[in-house]
């Protein structure tokens, strides 16, 4: 027994070390071969010319090959073991990001031993904060400046693929110029949560549009729910308001950039800005139903008010649908160069339709111009409907009570242009790239559902009093006359 033992614990000891050799043998021979993996964004054979993958032999370029220097800036650096991986980078939820590098650029792509990427970016303000895509176009300064520090960015592997770019400078015959092409995910930045800026912008911007979705909300139902309010000017109301809550909605996708692909950001700019012209279109159909009203000397508010709203509907949404289709076809095909929509890189894997709308982040100046201008002159109109609205109500001198609903109706009109018109001022002045007027924007968007249900419902004692009604034991009376006959005896309207 102590000899059958004593080989056990002989023959353990010796598969111990056969063990540890074992391992030690496989972690030396793992690091002496291990090939350093490059990520490539087009094949072995194929280059980036003119933003889409191509065979470098049919475009006389040569393929790329890549050149690492050292963490403490030695050049040429031999690593004779590496491969290459085929692909774009899987950024998830995050943004994707083209950075360039050519002669004498701000941007210089350094890749490392290890097949760690590194990007730096020569001269940049010191003061300036935020992603990547805000220093790609825009915020540098004299290059000679050796005061100013450097801005870097590391990317493990994974995160961003390289190769060669072949582009055309300026107009369509110009010289073409090589450099380098490098396709990141958006490098995860540490958000100081107390930060004043951060507060206002991450925290008591998204709880604004939480609360004014909710405001709105309630002013959809009040005017859907109660039978009374919903005439033709009570389903516009509500129409608008339910345009505001998908806005506001879209723009709340919009203000997290750090949990959003290009993807989202196109789809949330698309709701954002189609909401918002609906909103005004609508708002245009109101202004012209009242004003028409007031010149018609026949007069019956409660007359084929559905057959209305749906002339008013193919007005409203088929000018809307007809626009947004103009916007997105110029932000795809129309494009002006140098605008903010990048260059689309494709894997040789991807289809041609993936490869053309890789690159686009979210709609272009010139599709956001297309999506304002109508905005823009639907203001003019709207201000032509009130001042000639205005003038014919001084005129008046004894009017009825449809024309006095009318006239409750004008003013709603007017506060509710007047509200939308403010904050969508704000909306434009906010991209001029001054806190001060962003921290405006933010405000006046926080006002707005508040002045609507003031607008809409506190302001006016027949919307209260028909919904302090509902909390009643019995609900009021409806009647075909409707609630300003219902009601105009006891002085309610």
């Amino acid at each position: 027994m102590p000899a059958t033992a004593a080989t056990i614990s002989v023959m353990a000891v010796i598969a111990i070390a056969i063990t540890f050799l074992a391992v030690m043998v496989g972690r030396t021979d793992a690091t002496t071969t291990s090939p350093v993996r490059v990520n490539k964004c087009c094949e072995k054979f194929e280059v980036v010319y003119d933003g889409k993958c191509t065979v470098a032999s049919t475009v006389n370029a040569t393929v790329w090959k890549p050149e690492f220097i050292g963490r403490k800036g030695e050049r040429n650096v031999q690593v004779d073991n590496y491969r290459f991986i085929i692909g774009l980078p899987d950024c998830g939820t995050k943004q994707k990001f083209n950075i360039y590098e050519y002669h004498d650029s701000y941007d210089k792509l350094i890749l490392f031993p290890d097949g760690q990427l590194r990007h730096l970016i020569l001269r940049h303000h010191s003061s300036m904060q935020g992603s990547v895509g805000s220093y790609l176009d825009e915020d540098y300064i004299d290059a000679g400046d050796s005061n100013v520090p450097l801005l870097q960015y590391d990317y493990e592997q994974g995160l961003y693929c390289m190769d060669r770019a072949i582009g055309i400078a300026g107009e369509a015959g110009g010289e073409l110029m090589e450099g380098l092409i490098a396709k990141v995910c958006s490098p995860k930045e540490e958000t100081h949560w107390t930060d004043s800026d951060v507060m206002l912008r991450k925290i008591i911007n998204p709880i604004c549009h939480g609360i004014a979705m909710i405001i709105l909300l309630v002013v959809a139902i009040i005017y859907f729910v109660l039978p009374t309010l919903r005439d033709l000017v009570g389903n516009m109301v509500t129409t608008i308001t339910m345009c505001l809550i998908v806005s506001q909605a879209a723009d709340l996708v919009r203000i997290f950039t750090e949990f959003s692909n290009h993807v989202s950001f196109l789809i949330a700019d698309l709701f954002f800005y189609v909401s918002l012209l609906g909103a005004f279109f609508w708002l245009n159909a109101m202004g012209y139903y009242i004003w028409k009203m007031f010149r018609t000397r026949n007069v019956f508010l409660r007359v084929s008010d559905g057959r209305k709203y749906c002339w008013y509907s193919g007005y409203a949404w088929g000018c809307t649908g007809t626009m947004a289709a103009i916007a997105v076809f110029a932000h795809y095909f129309l494009d002006l160069p140098g605008s903010n929509r990048s260059v689309a890189g494709a894997d040789n894997q991807q289809s041609a339709r993936e490869s053309f709308f890789e690159g686009q982040d979210n709609i272009s100046w010139l599709g956001i111009a297309v999506f304002f201008t109508p905005i823009a002159f639907i203001i003019i109109v709207n201000i032509f409907f009130f001042v000639t609205t205005l003038r014919f109500i001084n005129r008046m001198h004894t009017y009825g009570r449809i024309h006095h609903k009318l006239r409750c109706s004008f003013v709603m009109f007017t506060l509710i242009f007047a509200t939308m018109s403010v904050s969508w001022l704000f909306l434009i002045l906010s991209w001029l790239h001054f806190d001060g007027l962003l921290y405006m924007h933010i405000i006046a968007n926080a006002l707005q559902a508040p002045c609507i249900l003031y607008i809409c419902v506190l302001r006016q004692k027949h919307v209260t009093f028909l919904v302090k009604s509902c909390f009643r034991d019995q609900a009021p009376q409806t009647t075909e006359w409707g609630d300003e006959m219902t009601y105009m005896n006891g002085g309610d309207y």
